[in-house]
């Protein structure tokens, strides 16, 4: 009975036997040297696919032979899986019969050569908050990078297992569209996730929030979304105000923002106007009825870039600091319904740097210093679930790295944002100011 149950759990696995079987039939019916040439067709087409269309081939055959590859020809198998269990105290035993308890796996997928999602079916009495207590003895147990967990019913959790490093290639700069309407305000790239989808995320109704030390990839989560807005810009569609305290990363900006600041009492003017903006608009739309904020050259929708945010926040004179924050709290609760979006990014996200950090729809947690600043950012247990920012080595070549928290499941996402160089920023201003030597996409 549980050789069936175990067959009818996993009916891939009649193709073990089927398979010689199938090819021992063929060769007695049709002969060895037809069957010898359909086989060698088959595996000659398969390479063909491989050679000629490589992204269709990695998108639906490579991932299910390294599903079923993994699932039967690694530690996710009988003995091997149970004794990494055992060894990271994650079994159950029956108080009746004395059994001995062992999760079981359901499935495994694999869809980038990197990741598996491993789900697991729990017993009563067990609960995900006690995978997430064993995460890095168990990424140690399976000999691998990383382990996330997330819950996706009851008595089921999915791993997210990281074999191996994602991202081991610089990732281009996203291309600039001729035309306002390629942009999709609600879904814009900003680099490439674990599961080698693109990453994407929307600054209509969105604040961002960037947390990173210094040499994290800071720059490109700044100029990769100007790049991909750049249209709307050079139709007037998208205004930036750029605050610069620090002088150095968005120094460039100045040459097509709306407003730019580097001083603090010049910074503080412009969150200042930045804010009357925001509260003129919420007139207008109340005075006229509309519900929904919709960009356009009329009402354009306003990014408030800050760098080096604490700076502002946090370091400056005590009266400076303390009109900063409430300017930017005001964005924060009100802003997103008028199209005053705010891009926020810092090294040391603690509450007394940065106030307003909670406000902020969507945050990144790039490699930081301390264990701590990766749960300031990203939110309570988020290191526990698998966030691990503050272990990404201090090297150039993890420089974008970082974390995500994914909306549905809260699980932590590691991402990497596509690299904007000094000549791609030149582009971006030469494209937005009417300048030649345009590289866009039409």
């Amino acid at each position: 009975m549980r050789a069936l149950k175990w067959t009818a759990r996993h009916p891939g696995s009649l193709l073990v036997p089927g398979i010689p079987a199938g090819v021992a039939a063929s060769a007695l019916g049709l002969g060895t040297t037809t069957t010898g040439a359909a086989l060698g067709a088959g595996a000659l087409g398969m390479a063909a696919w491989y050679r000629g269309h490589p992204d269709s081939f990695d998108a639906l055959i490579a991932p299910r032979v390294r599903a079923w590859r993994r699932r039967w020809w690694s530690r996710y198998t009988g003995a091997r899986w149970r004794d990494t269990l055992l060894a990271c105290d994650l079994v159950t035993t029956d108080r009746k019969t004395g059994e001995l308890r062992v999760p079981r796996i359901l499935g495994v997928t694999s869809p980038s050569p990197s990741i598996d999602l491993v789900r697991v079916r729990l017993y009563p009495g067990q609960h995900s908050q006690q995978w997430m207590d064993k995460l890095l003895v168990l990424a140690d147990a399976l000999k691998v990078e990383r382990v996330a967990v997330e819950r996706v019913k009851p008595q089921v959790i999915a791993l997210v297992v990281e074999r191996s490093e994602p991202f081991t290639e610089v990732i281009d700069a996203p291309e600039m569209p001729w035309d306002s309407d390629a942009v999709d305000l609600g879904s814009l790239y900003l680099g490439d996730t674990e599961y080698g989808t693109d990453w994407c995320e929307g600054l209509a109704e969105q604040h961002l929030f960037v947390a990173g030390a210094t040499g994290s990839g800071k720059g490109s989560l700044a100029w990769g979304p100007l790049r991909g807005l750049a249209p709307l810009i050079r139709d007037g569609i998208v205004r930036p105000w750029v605050l610069d305290p620090k002088r150095m990363e968005l120094a460039k900006a100045e040459a097509f923002a709306h407003r730019y600041a580097a001083e603090p009492a010049d910074c503080l003017t412009v969150a200042k106007e930045f804010v009357e903006d925001c509260i003129d608009v919420q007139k207008r739309l109340a005075a006229q009825g509309v519900r929904k904020f919709t960009p356009s050259r009329e009402t354009p929708l306003n990014l408030l870039l800050v760098d080096e945010m604490a700076a502002l926040t946090g370091f400056a004179e005590m009266a400076l600091a303390r009109e900063f924050r409430r300017l930017f709290n005001i964005v924060g609760t009100q802003g997103r319904a008028t199209g005053h979006s705010m891009l926020g990014y810092v090294q040391e996200p603690t509450k007394d740097n940065v106030a307003m950090r909670d406000l902020f729809t969507v945050r990144v947690c790039l490699r930081v210093t301390s264990a701590g600043h990766v749960d300031m950012t990203l939110g309570d247990g988020a290191r526990q679930r698998g966030a691990l920012a503050d272990e990404i080595p201090n090297d150039v070549s993890t420089a974008g790295i970082g974390y995500v928290i994914r909306q549905r499941s809260r699980v932590p996402m590691r991402v990497r944002a596509a690299y904007v160089n000094d000549t791609e920023i030149d582009e971006l201003i030469q494209f937005v100011t009417g300048g030649p030597g345009l590289r866009v996409v039409a």
